[in-house]
C-alpha cells in the first residue's frame, strides 16, 4: 500500500475525530453570561484535546514522510493509534461534564497514555519495516520527549485520584511540552537529501 493513502486515511479519521468533540459542545441554555460561563470547563477539555489530537496528526504526518514503506504491522499500529484517538470525543466529553472528578480524569490519562503506546508500537514498526538505517530512527534518538510526556501522563493518572486539579495542570503541560516545534525528523530527512 502506498504510504499516500494510509496518510489520507489517518487523515480522514482525525478530521470525524475533533468534528465529533466539537458536536458534543452544547448551545448555551440561555442567553446570559452565566450560561456560557458554565460551558468553560467543557470548552477546556475541548480545547485541550483539539490540541492534543493535532499534535498526534502533525507528528504522525512528519513519521511517514520518514517511512520508506508501508507494511501489514504498520497498518495494524496505525490502527491501534487511530482506536484509541477515536476515545478521545468519550473522554473528553466525560471529563469537561466533570471537571474536577478523579475517574474522569484517570480515564482521560489512560487514553493519552494509551494513544502514547500505540504511536510508540507506530513508530517501531516503521523502524522494523524500514531497517536500522531508517530516517525514523534517527530522528527520534532518546526521544526524550516521549519518555518525559509517559511520566507525566502516569503521574497526572495517579493524581487524579489525590489531587485532580493537578492532574488537569500536568495534561495541560503536556499539551506545551509538545506545542514546541519537533523539527527532528525534518532535519534528518534534509541532511539526507544533501
Amino acid at each position: 500500500m502506498p504510504k499516500g493513502r494510509l496518510e489520507a486515511f489517518t487523515d480522514g479519521v482525525m478530521a470525524i475525530i475533533i468534528t465529533i468533540m466539537v458536536l458534543e459542545l452544547k448551545v448555551p441554555e440561555g442567553f446570559e453570561l452565566d450560561s456560557l460561563l458554565a460551558l468553560v470547563p467543557k470548552l477546556l477539555i475541548y480545547l485541550l484535546s483539539f490540541v492534543f489530537v493535532g499534535i498526534y496528526w502533525m507528528n504522525h504526518h512528519h513519521t511517514l514522510h520518514a517511512t520508506k514503506k508501508v507494511t501489514g504491522g504498520i497498518l495494524w499500529a496505525n490502527l491501534s493509534l487511530l482506536f484509541w484517538l477515536s476515545l478521545f470525543p468519550f473522554v473528553a466529553g466525560w471529563m469537561g461534564e466533570n471537571l474536577y472528578r478523579p475517574l474522569p480524569s484517570a480515564a482521560y490519562g489512560v487514553i493519552l497514555f494509551m494513544a502514547g503506546i500505540s504511536y510508540l508500537v507506530l513508530q517501531r514498526s516503521i523502524i522494523a519495516a524500514d531497517g536500522e538505517n531508517s530516517a525514523l530512527k534517527k530522528a527520534i534518538g532518546n526521544d526524550w520527549k516521549g519518555k518525559v510526556t509517559s511520566g507525566l501522563i502516569v503521574l497526572a493518572v495517579i493524581s487524579s485520584f489525590f489531587l485532580t486539579y493537578l492532574s488537569l495542570i500536568i495534561y495541560i503541560l503536556i499539551t506545551i511540552i509538545w506545542m514546541v516545534p519537533d523539527k527532528r525528523i525534518e532535519k534528518t530527512l534534509s541532511a539526507g537529501d544533501e
